[in-house]
């Protein structure tokens, strides 16, 4: 603290500001649902903002922080790569990004095609790094025909899915993953959503008993997200605040 000028210190006081209401969020979820806290980890998002932030956040007490575009991600990753940061990716990922992606990423959050298993495969063997942990992103309203081009397999394709990424040297099949829906049948109804999405996860767990993350929930629907089994909250706004299109 004693190194920060004073806009710095004053980012770190409103950070742990947000951070304190975030926690309370989760702690009365996990109340509500009868689970205990730390069943329950936040993931800060820290898309559009600098690693300035991610280091703040870092001193702050935040270990796990995600991105959404490697192009951003990288950088920021390589400064900040002496902090005890967890990396997540949980943004749709292409092929051609993959190599840069598996240098500083732990967790992959949205793995949707068999072509993307094979090539974070490939890259984590050239990276020669310890096995990437992936999740499956679900799209939710692909279930009811839906969807369109839109990131995330089918609730049809998960088992499918899932069965490569175990079978895969170099990958270590995590979980699944959702984003509420914007059509569909459960477009507006993040809990029964979410439900849905501990659905899916209890049946990779018959085959996979390993898989037990389930990411799901961000700023303005984690609670329903804690009430539905959701062990990984994707925040953002809630802690950053509302993000410019200038940063």
């Amino acid at each position: 603290m004693a190194g920060l000028t004073e806009g710095q210190r004053a980012r770190y006081e409103e950070l742990g500001a947000n951070l304190d209401v975030v926690e309370r969020r989760i702690a009365d979820a996990c109340a509500a649902a009868g689970r205990a806290r730390s069943e329950v980890r936040l993931v800060v998002v820290t898309k559009t903002y600098p690693a300035e932030d991610t280091a703040l956040l870092a001193a702050l007490g935040v270990t796990d922080v995600a991105e959404n575009r490697d192009q951003d991600a990288a950088p920021k990753a390589e400064l900040c790569r002496e902090l005890p940061l967890d990396w997540h990716f949980v943004g749709q990922l292409q092929t051609n990004k993959v190599r840069s992606v598996v240098r500083y990423a732990n967790h992959v959050h949205s793995v949707d095609r068999l072509r993307l298993v094979t090539s974070l495969a490939a890259a984590v063997a050239n990276a020669e790094r310890p096995p990437l942990g992936c999740l499956v992103q679900v799209a939710l309203d692909k279930e009811a025909g839906q969807g369109g081009g839109r990131a995330g397999a089918s609730p049809d394709e998960v088992a499918e899915l899932a069965d490569a990424i175990a079978d895969t040297p170099g990958l270590r099949l995590s979980g699944v993953m959702t984003v509420a829906p914007l059509a569909g049948p459960l477009a507006g109804d993040p809990a029964k959503a979410f439900e849905r999405l501990a659905e899916i996860a209890t049946a990779l767990r018959s085959s996979h008993p390993a898989a037990t993350m389930v990411s799901a929930g961000m700023s303005g629907d984690l609670e329903q997200a804690v009430a539905a089994g959701a062990t990984h909250l994707r925040v953002g706004t809630a802690v950053l605040g509302v993000r410019s299109t200038l940063r």
